[in-house]
């Protein structure tokens, strides 16, 4: 047996703790950090968690297998919206998960057993966990289909949509619902309607991964447009929420939801019973800590406001840094490019920066982030922006593009 490669965002983490330089900075860490660099628990959740330490009436007793039915019914509303057809027509079901990650778990165990899928196709590049997790399920056409154009620093539509009229039919198709992890690029509503009408046609499966809903606009309902476009136009597919980004509950919570919209309500109470197999011989049961949190604040309009607000500080906050990022590139004159630093939503930045120039922000400025060059816009702060704007333009000026 040969030792694993080691998992690139945590071994980061772990070279930047054992590093003692005193004005290291760790950008690839995919946490929220506020201006200080420090965790931000959100105040609502204190208050609920407060609140949960002192109800009498709380126990430790199992779950359903499919999990809590009104942090289920929550997540719907809030990926859909209160008035979506999925919704009113009572053909979509709710499966809670061990986190994101156990959402698409979900996903790739029952399109493999059930549905007889043995293809799946993702974004280059894409959040790493998705190639690792259907490969683990025994998919032997595990491939991704071009995204980025990095010399335009935009989506290579066209690459895109040959390589997914290439796939095979009945292929497991992975779009991200907003904030494209690592580029911060989405798709626009034009080319929604080309990939549905291509995913229709070769009688694929959609899997979105909804991670960050709110953070690329600020605003809930704008950022689960993806996911209710597909809805209206009748599809059947499937949609994994995370909350560790947008609630701040990313250790011992791990609290996701797989959504699966179905065609009709028959349709669904037969996936639901073989999702609950699935649950069964895989977590057996999900743990009710955090996804009791997200109920109580999406089910209490006082909670829920203030939780809107909260999204939307981390959102502007985000945005205030790919400003100030820009601002300062711009104002060094830095080789190159950098509008799109503020052209992409959400946490991550692609930022074009080669692995060469990611050497030297590492090794000569103890400036951590992935090899391919993604960083965690909210890891900077105005303490640390001028350091790091100084460091990317002695890297770029010394290993230009």
């Amino acid at each position: 047996m040969e030792i694993a490669t080691p998992i690139e965002v945590f071994n980061l983490t772990a070279q930047y703790n054992e590093d003692n330089h005193p004005q290291k900075v760790n950008l690839g860490v995919g946490a929220y950090r506020t201006d200080e660099g420090k965790p931000w628990v959100l105040p609502v959740v204190r208050t609920v968690e407060a609140q949960m330490a002192t109800d009498v009436t709380l126990n430790h007793e199992y779950l359903p297998v499919a999990g809590m039915p009104d942090f289920r019914l929550a997540a719907l509303r809030l990926l859909l919206g209160e008035d979506s057809p999925a919704i009113v027509e009572n053909r979509v079901e709710g499966v809670q998960a061990i986190g994101g990650t156990g959402a698409i778990r979900l996903c790739a165990d029952f399109c493999k057993k059930m549905l007889g899928y043995d293809s799946m196709y993702t974004s280059s590049p894409t959040w790493g966990n998705h190639l690792g997790i259907f490969k683990s399920y025994g998919y032997s056409n595990v491939k991704q289909y071009r995204y980025w154009d990095a010399q335009n620093r935009t989506i290579d539509f066209n690459g895109m949509m040959e390589d997914l009229n290439a796939a095979p039919e009945k292929t497991v198709v992975i779009l991200h619902g907003c904030c494209h992890n690592p580029t911060g690029v989405n798709p626009t509503e034009e080319q929604l309607k080309e990939i549905g009408d291509l995913v229709e046609r070769k009688k694929s499966m959609l899997l979105v991964d909804e991670a960050y809903q709110g953070f690329a606009s600020g605003n809930l309902e704008q950022d689960g447009n993806t996911v209710r476009y597909f809805v209206k136009r009748g599809f059947e597919f499937f949609v994994s929420q995370s909350f560790s980004k947008n609630f701040g509950l990313y250790i011992n919570e791990r609290t996701g939801n797989l959504a699966i919209i179905c065609a009709n309500k028959d349709a669904k109470l037969r996936v639901k019973s073989q999702m609950e197999m699935v649950v069964r011989t895989t977590w057996s049961n999900s743990p009710n800590h955090g996804a009791r949190i997200v109920a109580s604040v999406l089910n209490n309009p006082a909670y829920y406001a203030e939780w809107k607000e909260h999204v939307k500080t981390m959102s502007d906050r985000i945005k205030m840094m790919r400003e100030m990022l820009f601002q300062k590139l711009k104002s060094l004159g830095t080789p190159g490019k950098w509008d799109h630093i503020i052209e992409q939503k959400g946490m991550f930045s692609f930022t074009g920066l080669n692995p060469a120039q990611v050497d030297i922000l590492m090794k000569k400025y103890h400036i951590y982030l992935l090899k391919n060059g993604r960083i965690n816009m909210c890891a900077l702060t105005t303490s640390n922006m001028e350091y790091v704007a100084n460091a990317i333009h002695a890297a770029v000026t010394e290993c230009k593009l």
